[in-house]
């Protein structure tokens, strides 16, 4: 199933071949000696590669299943023997303040021997330098030995404090907005275009108050210094934030996981893959707001 499933992905006997580290003789022979066992042929052979038949396509996800089931076993037994080590995911600010508050303490438990190194993005990474294993993206990567899964969604809304908003001219609809102060990100720090939501919530907005971290916004937020947009999850930690136009502006953006095809191959990545989107996908309802919440 592991030569099928790479042959797959990859739609070429020879790029198959270095990804299971072997040669691409041994490759066709174990697809001969699977479509021979299961009496189906799984690929139709051509010039450009090899292209999966119904049957093939069938056969992924029950295949993809049993991957799954084999990298949680395997990377159980690798803790259990000692293997561990450094494991570096960059993720943005906010799901990392998730992340910390809801999964570190389980995965400290199930991986006791990973030294995990969480990077906050504030920049581009270079996946093709590999600064991070895996990485929790805005947006999907496209291209290149890159795979991005996603992950959730979350909401984005308008917020202020009591003060700021008793201090300025009311809000009513979102033509009143290019008349308030708003916090929001450097443009040309802007890693991704997911981030770039400000003209979305209305094309004259110009922000007064700039950082490249959210954090820096919701401290000015909470100063009431301004208005600004933020994520569900992260705003409704703090009883001093109001939301603006809740019916009328409402946002919503995904987390993809991102990593390198040979990531996916490591039992250990694997073990940790499975883990993050598990986690993050069965407290989903946390990260988006509720109707008339």
């Amino acid at each position: 199933m592991h030569f099928f499933l790479a042959v797959a992905r990859d739609g070429q006997l020879s790029r198959a071949a270095r990804a299971m580290n072997t040669s691409h003789v041994t490759v066709s022979r174990r697809i001969d000696r699977l479509e021979a066992a299961l009496r189906m042929r799984l690929f139709e052979r051509n010039p450009r590669g090899y292209e999966l038949t119904a049957a093939g396509r069938r056969l992924i996800e029950q295949a993809e299943r049993m991957e799954e089931a084999a990298a949680e076993v395997s990377a159980a037994q690798g803790m259990a023997d000692g293997r561990g080590g450094p494991l570096r995911v960059a993720m943005p600010e906010g799901f990392g303040r998730f992340f910390s508050a809801n999964l570190l303490p389980e995965f400290v438990e199930r991986f006791p021997r990973i030294s995990l190194e969480m990077m906050t993005l504030s920049q581009v990474l270079s996946l093709s330098r590999r600064e991070a294993d895996i990485s929790i993206t805005l947006d999907p990567y496209k291209g290149g030995p890159y795979r991005s899964e996603r992950i959730a969604d979350y909401t984005l809304q308008l917020y202020a404090t009591d003060a700021y908003l008793a201090a300025h001219p009311p809000i009513r609809t979102r033509d009143d907005l290019p008349g308030h102060r708003f916090i929001g990100y450097i443009e040309e720090l802007i890693f991704a275009p997911g981030l770039d939501y400000l003209g979305e919530v209305h094309p004259d907005i110009r922000p007064a108050i700039k950082s490249a971290s959210v954090f820096n916004q919701l401290t000015a937020a909470l100063h009431g210094l301004g208005v600004v947009v933020l994520p569900h999850f992260l705003a409704t930690r703090y009883a001093a934030l109001r939301l603006v136009l809740p019916d009328e502006v409402e946002l919503h953006r995904t987390y993809w996981l991102t990593c390198h095809r040979d990531v996916r191959q490591a039992w250990r990545e694997r073990a940790v893959i499975a883990f993050i989107m598990e986690g993050i996908r069965a407290r989903a309802a946390m990260l988006q707001r509720l109707p008339r919440e």
